[in-house]
């Protein structure tokens, strides 16, 4: 049953709506990469589409009615959009679900040390990846920094033409014979992640002074105080021990007004730098930072924002945590949806337990994953017949887990037979796959979880090569046709 090429179906008119939703999703994808900056760009797009905010609705007491469109977040990492349709919430609402966050590097609480003249920020990785890959690449930092005043400091660095990168540094091959022996889970040790971010000292009053007495000029000296003891900063008095780490800090405080404590609360997220670009000589694939999972978490979103008026429901969840296991109050075990589902219910005149366990058992959801693209470089580590292919559409896996379907939500047979339908009769270019071959590894998704409700949940997604790596690769085709299965599933499941 080999599947058919998505590129071979395309007229004039499907080739403009893919390059149209293809540069909408390098767009998301290069300027938002951290769960913070995709929930608020959601938010950003679905209010110009219309969407009001549900805490609003809830002071006001706002009735809802069929077409009206509400957003809710969960501390601003975690999104939720619904439509209301004109059928009762209690019969079940149709659901498309991704998480927005990614595989990075996350900065310690206590990150900043200077050693051999250089400034470093210590980090600690997050989700899974191969940590060699992550060494002599352009780093951005993006994040927040909350301060004990309330104040939150927006970070957002190494993106722009004009800015700064970092990098994790690596050893030069010329001495690396003890490193080659390596196992490659150990050629780069987790908390050999450091990043490095300056070399430039702060010189004390005396070097100023001396500096002074030999050269008259005072050009770009850096910063310097020439205050007593007792009066000097802890960053000057840092100098005379770090003056590398001093001067990092002097400038964070000039950029961000924080001092090293606020390192304490913050939550600062190192990416890979740059923008995502087009991939190969036929500008077919999309190469970027993130895909997993937002080549899933955007056609959702924008199908959720474009599908015509449903009869049902149509809701779209975008969470946090997924790559650690979706825990946490953004992550999907989290009350969120369903709190969420219960308010909507109550200002829709639908309110009450059962009536919320009715419709939470009776919904129909698309839990949207990225799946294993078939590379032949690595072709041992699949079975060809059942295995993920670029430019072949969007994929549905029945199953996902590792030795033998382990963490996995098995859909029945039944549910993906009307998935099927759905499908085809939307002229959705659709394919099928495992994670990899049988005891090759694994994975797991959000599918799971909304499951214990009751509810029928399928895993599906797109294809991607090198995934979690810093660099991803993906088809434009199953891009395009991930958006056209989504839409389909909102307008069309019953």
């Amino acid at each position: 049953m080999e599947r058919k090429n998505a590129w071979k179906t395309y007229g004039d008119e499907d080739l403009a709506a893919l390059e149209r939703v293809a540069a909408g999703y390098i767009d998301f994808i290069s300027e938002n990469k951290t769960e913070r900056e995709c929930a608020a760009a959601a938010i950003r797009q679905a209010e110009e589409a219309g969407y009001c905010c549900l805490k609003d609705a809830i002071v006001s007491g706002k009735q809802l009615r069929p077409g009206d469109k509400v957003w809710a977040d969960m501390m601003g990492k975690a999104v939720m959009f619904v439509r209301l349709g004109t059928e009762p919430l209690e019969h079940g609402v149709n659901i498309l679900g991704a998480h927005i966050d990614s595989p990075r590097l996350d900065l310690k609480q206590n990150p900043a040390y200077e050693a051999g003249g250089f400034a470093f920020l210590d980090t600690h990785y997050y989700g899974g990846i191969k940590k060699y890959q992550w060494v002599t690449l352009p780093l951005a930092i993006h994040g927040v920094v909350a301060k004990k005043d309330g104040s939150v400091a927006q970070v957002n660095v190494g993106e722009d033409a004009e800015d700064p990168v970092f990098c994790v540094t690596d050893l030069l091959i010329h001495l690396a014979n003890k490193q080659m022996e390596k196992n490659a889970s150990a050629v780069v040790e987790g908390e050999a992640l450091d990043v490095l971010v300056g070399n430039r000292p702060m010189l004390t009053a005396e070097e100023m002074a001396e500096l002074k007495g030999e050269d008259s000029s005072e050009e770009d000296a850096g910063p310097v105080s020439e205050n007593s003891e007792d009066s000097k900063t802890d960053v000057e008095k840092l100098a005379e021990k770090e003056p590398v780490k001093a001067y990092l800090l002097q400038l964070l405080a000039e950029k961000y007004g924080m001092e090293e404590e606020d390192f304490l609360s913050a939550e600062l997220e190192v990416v890979p730098a740059g923008r995502a670009r087009e991939c190969g000589f036929d500008r077919s694939m999309i190469i970027g930072y993130g895909q997993d999972d937002r080549v899933c978490a955007y056609p959702s979103l924008l199908a959720q924002l474009e599908a015509d008026a449903p009869k049902r429901t149509s809701v779209c969840i975008l969470v946090d945590k997924e790559e650690i296991g979706s825990v946490g109050a953004s992550g999907m075990t989290s009350r969120f949806f369903e709190n969420t589902m219960a308010e909507i219910m109550e200002l829709a005149s639908e309110g009450g337990e059962l009536k919320l366990r009715r419709a939470l058992a009776a919904s129909s959801m698309l839990s949207s994953d990225v799946s294993a693209g078939f590379d032949p470089a690595y072709a041992f580590a699949y079975e060809a017949k059942n295995a993920a292919y670029l430019g072949r559409g969007l994929v549905f896996n029945k199953y996902t887990g590792a030795r033998g379907k382990s963490g996995s939500n098995d859909a029945r047979a039944e549910y993906l037979a009307k998935v099927r339908a759905v499908m085809d009769g939307a002229h959705v270019n659709f394919q099928t796959c495992e994670l990899g071959a049988v005891d090759a590894g694994g994975g797991g998704t959000i599918a799971y979880i909304p499951a214990e409700y009751g509810m029928d949940v399928i895993d599906s997604g797109v294809p991607v090569l090198s995934m979690h790596a810093p660099w991803e690769v993906t088809s434009k085709a199953d891009i395009y046709e991930a958006y056209k299965g989504y839409k389909a599933f909102l307008e069309g499941m019953e």
